[in-house]
């Protein structure tokens, strides 16, 4: 039978967690059924009604946003449940208190109302989770994801908390996450991505997307592709949900990117707004996060319009998140980003190479069915020499097939491909990066993959040889 002790720790509930995983190591079409996340929620007596919720989407920048959102939140002095993916360094980072994790026994709590709620879907005679009713619930378990979005909310719930920023895992209409009935909806920009289940076109993309618009809810949308505008604005229309579109209403000027940060002006243009321009940092340096900061504004102005300038002002020079171009090291620099997508790394590297210059080293590593050929293209010229590894083990990856593609257009640029190594285990690549960069003087820039960013971020913090000073 299905084990029922009381968990004894947060590892306890995430291991337990750990045995659905099957959303983010290879998803099936029963991977997503909203009903299915539509009855566990009900069972467990509605927790993401518990608080007013910012609901985010998007391609990149969705997680800055939230965890924007989630300082300045903070700083107004509510008590903000924050829900990010993926982890860097633990799955506590997934569910917060802002940039805080929630006190020990709370996670208890709420991993045990957790099972009590999933133990009610057991098929007791096969030991199986499943839901009974396959009309609803298409006869399949639950998912990680939605498990682990259910915890979120019981936390949030558990904390009593008064403010939730959420950000959808992957797509958005049938995330499990698109359960709430938000303050306000929040879109970044999107690219192809996840093209094997959101679609091969950019409107596609922007549909599934759109799925977490809701009728008469302000969408706070990022500046977008004509393509992708015309789902989002068609969308709006049809919910009568009031369109704030950024490059309408704000700009952003004055713009300086440091190694410590970004500093940039936000003038606001909307006819009749109190327009009142607004001098703010932000703790990561990159054009794209002064961007990231003006879609969090818009959003936090929508749906609090009692926040003033001040607060936003110390909410985003305190805001922090892991491998969003982070500095884990400063001599010679080593920085970690969890850019995966040919836009988002070209982003990245950008930044990189205006603070750190080219002829550093790269390590590289990313997820299976990513667009390698098109990061490879970006990254290559910017390098003198770089390591391709294995991004951890969470989600399938073909480095070999990687490592393939970068020597390929190197020989078909002329170029001798000895530039380019390929270190399967990731520690290996690592310490090599490591021992290279220190004998040679030369930054580091660790990108491709969370996973990746987490493998490299977990050395660090256990204090590894490489890392010592």
């Amino acid at each position: 039978m299905i084990d029922t002790p009381l968990f004894l720790s947060s590892a306890d509930v995430f291991r337990w967690l750990s045995r659905f995983i099957n959303l983010e190591q290879g998803q099936t079409p029963n991977s997503f059924r909203p009903e299915r996340m539509e009855i566990m929620t009900a069972l467990a007596g509605h927790p993401e009604k518990s608080a007013p919720v910012i609901h985010v989407a998007g391609s990149k920048g969705k997680g800055s946003v939230t965890g924007m959102i989630s300082s300045v939140l903070e700083e107004a002095g509510l008590k903000t449940a924050r829900y990010l993916s993926p982890h860097v360094t633990e799955y506590r980072e997934r569910i917060t208190m802002g940039d805080k994790f929630f006190d020990e026994s709370l996670y208890l709590e709420a991993g045990n109302e957790l099972r009590a709620v999933a133990e009610t879907l057991t098929d007791k005679s096969k030991n199986e989770y499943r839901l009974f009713n396959a009309d609803n619930g298409g006869g399949e378990g639950p998912t990680f994801f939605e498990l682990l979005t259910l915890y979120f909310f019981l936390c949030a719930r558990q904390g009593r908390c008064n403010a939730m920023a959420v950000e959808t895992g992957m797509g958005g209409r049938l995330d499990p996450t698109n359960v709430v009935d938000p303050l306000v909806s929040v879109i970044t920009v999107i690219e192809l991505e996840h093209t094997e289940f959101l679609g091969n076109t950019l409107a596609a993309v922007a549909g599934e997307k759109a799925g977490i618009i809701k009728p008469h809810r302000p969408l706070i949308l990022a500046e977008q592709s004509r393509e992708a505008l015309e789902v989002f604005t068609k969308t709006a229309d049809s919910r009568e949900s009031p369109l704030w579109y950024f490059p309408d209403l704000a700009a952003i000027k004055n713009l300086k990117v440091h190694q410590e940060g970004t500093d940039f002006t936000l003038f606001f243009k909307k006819p009749g707004e109190r327009a009142v321009p607004l001098e703010l940092s932000i703790p990561i340096p990159g054009h794209v996060q002064a961007k990231n900061a003006g879609l969090a504004v818009l959003a936090l102005k929508a749906a609090f319009p009692f926040i003033d300038g001040d607060i936003i002002r110390r909410g985003l020079k305190n805001f922090k998140l892991p491998a969003r171009f982070e500095r884990i090291r400063d001599d010679p620099p080593v920085i970690i980003d969890g850019a995966h997508t040919p836009k988002s790394v070209e982003l990245c590297v950008n930044t990189f190479t205006s603070l750190y210059g080219t002829g550093g080293v790269l390590i590289f590593g990313c997820a299976a069915g990513k667009n390698a050929e098109a990061m490879a293209r970006l990254l290559l010229p910017c390098f003198s020499r770089v390591v391709i590894t294995t991004p951890g083990t969470f989600k399938v990856s073909e480095p070999e097939q990687v490592y393939g593609i970068f020597t390929r257009i190197l020989q078909s640029q002329g170029e001798e491909p000895g530039s380019v190594v390929f270190i399967k285990e990731t520690e290996k690549a690592v310490r090599f990066v490591l021992d290279q960069s220190r004998e040679q003087g030369l930054p580091v820039l660790g990108i491709g993959s969370f996973y990746l960013a987490a493998e490299i971020r977990a050395f660090a913090a256990a204090g590894r040889r490489f890392f010592d000073e």
